[in-house]
This record gives structure tokens, sequence and C-alpha cells, in this order.
């Protein structure tokens, strides 16, 4: 795996691969979370194949030694920093994106010259059984295979030796990942996930945050680690907002959202009934409508939230959006620091004092101003 000849034609392999398969992993994603074929190709095959191409394109460049500055007690030596590629490495994907979050990070790794070990979600069982024809129709299992199953052959995998662990999914489960990480002195990469606050103040565009605020939120019906979880609006501006994201919810997925075939379910029956008992809390604004049949939840705006309420105190991950007012800058600022740091947060204002103040003041892991979600593509 270590020569870039090798890499390459791996990283190529794999693209024809996902091209042959893609019928099967959008009708896969389309069992496993009602995604329709446009919103499984935009935010999961699209994804991995441009991570694909963009890995062959600047491999070269990233494999190549760095020259460094030489100290003078050296000289006449030359200095220079080589890459080696960590070894095996094993990679824990969620269900929300089952095949982006598994595939991506493998490209990753092919790139880098690693052999990996793969270990997608069983909650979504479709789309991990389609990767895993997919892997062995590309590779051979000594360089990539895939590993389905549960919590036990989660333990099972932990226990091993690895290079590197790649763990995408809950703060609770990547506790656990990071303990048995320590077993072996096994560095970790943890993407989780978190309260991400959208703050809209009253100099914003409200019909453009209100548009891009519903389309980032109700996304793979909200269950995307990086969806706006919860929304600070300036109070001179709140129920303008309020009126523009419920024409859009409309716009977007009709007077009746559960019966639109576009609009996507939730994984399973835990989470659904997680989400539903959520609904009661405050004012329902619009939506707050299920299907437990077919597992949905209309897009819902609630309103008259406090702090201290169930709905703020987790991760929604779910197409329920609170909607909290404030009156002045210090006040929204001091409400996202006294939380854990978000994985996102998202700004809409005109105003560059404003820009510039929540960069400096609040610490987050990625986000957009006056946008949400695309900082990730």
């Amino acid at each position: 795996t270590l020569d870039l000849k090798f890499r390459l034609e791996q990283l190529e392999n794999f693209r024809q691969g996902i091209l042959r398969w893609e019928g099967e992993i959008l009708r896969a994603l389309e069992t496993d979370l009602g995604k329709p074929a446009f919103e499984a190709y935009e935010t999961e095959v699209g994804l991995v194949l441009e991570e694909i191409s963009f890995a062959k394109k600047h491999l070269r460049g990233w494999a190549r030694p760095n020259r460094v500055r030489t100290p003078l007690l050296h000289f006449p030596s030359k200095s220079k920093i080589v890459k080696e590629p960590l070894g095996v490495v094993l990679i824990m994907s969620p269900w929300n994106y089952p095949f982006q979050l598994t595939m991506a990070p493998l490209a990753a790794a092919l790139a880098a010259g690693n052999c990996a070990v793969l270990k997608p979600s069983r909650y979504a069982a479709a789309t991990a059984e389609v990767m895993e024809k997919l892997v062995r129709d590309c590779f051979s299992p000594e360089y990539v295979c895939l590993f389905q199953g549960g919590r036990d052959v989660n333990a099972a995998l932990l226990r091993e030796r690895f290079d590197h662990i790649f763990f995408t999914g809950s703060v609770g489960v990547g506790k656990s990942v990071m303990r048995a990480a320590a077993e072996h002195l096994t560095p970790v990469t943890l993407e989780l996930g978190g309260k991400s606050p959208v703050l809209v103040d009253e100099t914003a565009d409200i019909d453009l945050a209100a548009r891009r605020i519903v389309w980032g939120k109700c996304l793979n019906a909200g269950q995307t680690c990086v969806a706006p979880d919860y929304v600070l609006a300036q109070e001179e501006v709140q129920e303008e907002l309020l009126r523009a994201m419920e024409k859009y919810i409309r716009m977007f997925y009709g007077a009746e959202p559960l019966k639109n075939p576009e609009y996507p379910k939730i994984i399973n029956t835990k989470h659904f009934a997680r989400l539903s008992s959520l609904l009661p809390e405050g004012k329902i604004r619009c939506g707050g409508g299920t299907d437990p049949e077919n597992r949905k939840i209309e897009p819902t705006l609630l309103e008259g939230v406090s702090a201290e309420d169930p709905v703020m105190q987790e991760e929604i991950f779910g197409p329920i959006l609170p909607v909290l007012p404030f009156r002045e800058w210090d006040e929204a600022l001091a409400f996202v620091r006294d939380r854990e740091k978000p994985l996102a947060l998202y700004l809409f204002t005109t105003d560059r004092a404003a820009k510039r103040r929540v960069l400096r003041e609040v610490s987050f892991g990625g986000g957009c101003i006056n946008d949400t979600v695309v900082h990730l593509t």
C-alpha cells in the first residue's frame, strides 16, 4: 500500500466501484432513511466521489517530503519531514449519513497508504449491506474489510490494536471508543455532535435566514450532526423570522409534509419516540404532527422554550427547532458560552462588528455567516 502508483490505482478502482453500485446505494439510503435520490446523491454519494477526485488530484503533493530549515549546529546537513502511513486504521461510522461517513474517511485512509477496517452502524442495515458488497467487489480482505453487527462487534474490534481510530457518532459512544483506545495508546479522531446554535440579529436578511435555516434543519429530517439545533433571534425580528420559516416549510414540503415522499424519515422507533417526547416542550408554532407507522415527524417550530426545558438539554437530532429570543449580544453570547462548545455555529447578520465579535468571543468547530451546513462541502 505504500507505493503512490498503487494508491492512485486503488482510489480509481474505488471510484469505479461506487459508480457500478450507485443505484443500489441510493435505494438502500431510501430504505434506511427515506432519502430521495437527489438528496442521497447530494449529501452522500456525490461527496464521496468528490473526496476521491480531490485525493487523486493532490496525493503526489501531499506525499512529497517537506524540506525544512536546518539549524546552524547541523551544517552542512539538509533536513526534511517524510510522511508515512499510520498503518491499519479502524473507521466506525454512524447511521445518519451511513455511506458518506464510512466511505469518505476510507478514501482518505487509502490515499495515505493505510489498510482499513470498517464498522458501519447496524441501524442503517440496508446501506451497510450494500457497502459490504462494494468493499468485497473493490478490495481484497487483507487490504479493506467491513464488519457488520451491533455493540458486541464494536467491543470486539475495540479490543484489537489499531494504528488509528476514526469515529463519528454520539458523545456517549465516543467516550467508550476513547477508553478502549487508551488501552493501546491508539490515537483517535472523534467527530461528535452537540447543540449547534443559530444567531439572528436585527440587521439580518430575514427571508434569506429563514430559507437557509429551514433547509439546513430539515435536511435528512434534522438527523445531521451540524444541523441548526436551536435559534437565538433578536426580539425585534423573532416574529418576522418565525413567519418566514413557516412559509418556507410549506414551500419546501407542502401543506402535509408527512405525505411528502421526498421528506425523509426517522431512523428507528427508539429515536422516533425520543423526538416525539420533545414535541410538548414550549408552544408549537407550526408542525408537530407525527406518523408513527412511517416514522415521520413534521418540521416543527417551538417558541416559549426555556433554557431548562429537556429540549434544550440534549442534541435534538430531528426536525424540531426551538426559537428563543435575546435582547443584546452580551446575553446571546453568554447563552452559547455557558454550554458545551458547539460543533457548528451559524450567524445571520449584516453587521460587520457583530461578525467580528462572534468569531472572536465564541469557540466552535465550523460554521457559516449567512448560511447553514454548506461549510461541510
